[in-house]
């Protein structure tokens, strides 16, 4: 989404109090309730002008100690409360109406340009919820991050440094490593990474094992998974980029003989490949978007070959209110016979899905086609509207319908049940009422199509929420 530009009111406070602007404000935070950058890379170096904006919370950034240590701090609460029908599509038609409340707050410590000590606290709990909660809804008194970075050297143009501890990694699309902000607690992964950065070229490299979240105890990585790769972005002039990734995945968690038999094999006793491109760009205010992946390696003793594709073409029209429209195809292959010693289903890591497979979460990137499409508008640079249309078929019919999640939760062995899962329509409202302060309201539902209703008869799950998010 290409946010707006020019003069307006870009707050809801430089509404009431008449502050029209001639241009965007800097500031560190995008103007949305949902953040998925980490805060380590949050950039409040525009500090150093003697002519910025001033704030409230200015003296808690970059805090001078001394000629060669900075010092700053921050931190986040949201708030949001969830209206479910027919939650999780489970079979007695249970809905869900719960709360949930995150706390973050961090510390970071710079020598130079030489070490940084980063250090988040995270929160996270629910209340009032009628099925037994997600694991990614609850997380007592735990640690987001904790890192150290080491400078390596200049090279070619460019920094490179050593981060060893326990971070959150992003990258590209986030359709397969993202810290996935939608949900109440945030992925987080322990390890080592070395990154490299230039003012045309990224190039990362990491060795990390995914958290596992314990409510009430220490987080610890999941020593059954190893997870490693090599990333590089390439940004030849403004508005073009090219990723080019190749990503490993050792997991060897036990697939129960109960999934074996289903052929419910994603979830462990594998090592996997993925190798893979994205280009995306804007053009003469045409947007568009290619990303293909690869997997290979082997799965419960079965060959893997599979993949997928997502594609989209847009345009950013030149009317008042910033309107963009996207069309979009998605594409991730699903198995036919979990018996013919091949795995073609394809496994989608550790990917934001809410925002490209819709907001209920009842899809994930794997064996499925996703037609959609996308509009935005701004009818005030601080009003945000998107809307979203989905309509989703399994990719194979035999294969398990898998949730956001990547579990599976729905199969029909004998393809009886048709392939139409249903058609999806998603609706947001994002209120900018100041740097500090967003407030998001959505509402989504999906029209189940005949294989939901052949496994779930009666069940068109949709949910309302509303959210607070404040940030500092």
């Amino acid at each position: 989404m290409i946010p707006p530009a020019g003069a307006g009111y870009y707050s809801l406070w430089d509404l009431i109090t008449g502050n029209k602007r001639e241009a965007p404000p800097v500031a560190p935070y995008a103007p949305f309730a949902l953040i998925p950058t980490s805060a380590f890379d949050i950039d409040f170096r525009y500090l150093e002008k003697p002519d910025h904006e001033k704030d409230f919370f200015d003296p808690l950034k970059r805090i001078h100690l001394g000629d060669d240590w900075l010092l700053s701090f921050g931190g986040q609460f949201w708030y949001r409360f969830m209206d479910e029908t027919d939650s999780r599509l489970n079979a007695a038609g249970v809905d869900n109406i719960y709360h949930l409340y995150r706390t973050r707050f961090h510390a970071d410590l710079w020598y130079q340009d030489r070490f940084r000590l980063f250090a988040e606290f995270i929160d996270a709990r629910t209340s009032g919820q009628s099925l037994a909660p997600l694991p990614t809804d609850q997380n007592h008194t735990d640690m987001l991050n904790l890192f150290a970075d080491i400078k390596l050297g200049q090279f070619l143009n460019g920094p490179a440094y050593m981060r060893v501890g326990r971070q959150e990694l992003l990258y590209g699309s986030q359709r397969l490593i993202s810290t996935l902000d939608w949900a109440n607690t945030r992925r987080t992964f322990q390890g080592i990474k070395t990154f490299w950065r230039t003012p045309t070229f990224d190039l990362d490299a990491f060795f990390v094992r995914p958290m596992i979240t314990e409510k009430n105890q220490f987080d610890n990585w999941d020593h059954d998974r190893n997870f490693f790769g090599l990333w590089g972005t390439y940004r030849p002039m403004k508005g073009q980029l090219l990723d080019l990734y190749i990503l490993s995945l050792i997991d060897n968690r036990t697939v129960t003989t109960a999934n074996l038999l289903q052929g419910n094999v994603l979830q462990g006793d594998s090592v996997l490949q993925t190798v893979g491109g994205r280009i995306i760009g804007d053009y003469n205010r045409f947007l568009y978007e290619l990303e293909g992946m690869y997997q290979f390696g082997q799965r419960s003793n079965q060959d893997i070959s599979a993949f997928a594709v997502a594609t989209g073409a847009g345009y950013h029209l030149p009317f008042p209110m910033n309107p963009q429209f996207w069309l979009r195809y998605d594409f991730a292959s699903g198995d036919s016979n979990p018996n013919d010693g091949r795995s073609n289903t394809f496994n989608q890591l550790f990917p934001f899905g809410h925002y490209y497979l819709g907001y209920l979460d009842q899809v994930g990137r794997q064996n499925i086609h996703d037609f959609n499409a996308q509009f935005t508008l701004h009818p005030q640079p601080w009003f945000t509207f998107i809307a979203q249309y989905h309509r989703f078929y399994l990719a194979n019919k035999r294969d398990f319908l898998y949730n956001a999640a990547g579990v599976g939760t729905l199969h029909d062995i004998t393809g009886q049940s048709g392939s139409h899962v249903g058609d999806e329509i998603d609706f947001r409202v994002n209120i900018h009422v100041d740097r500090h302060q967003d407030i998001l309201v959505g509402y989504s539902k999906l029209f189940t199509g005949n294989f939901i209703q052949n496994q779930r008869p009666g069940i068109h799950p949709d949910f309302f929420y509303t959210q607070y998010t404040f940030r500092f």
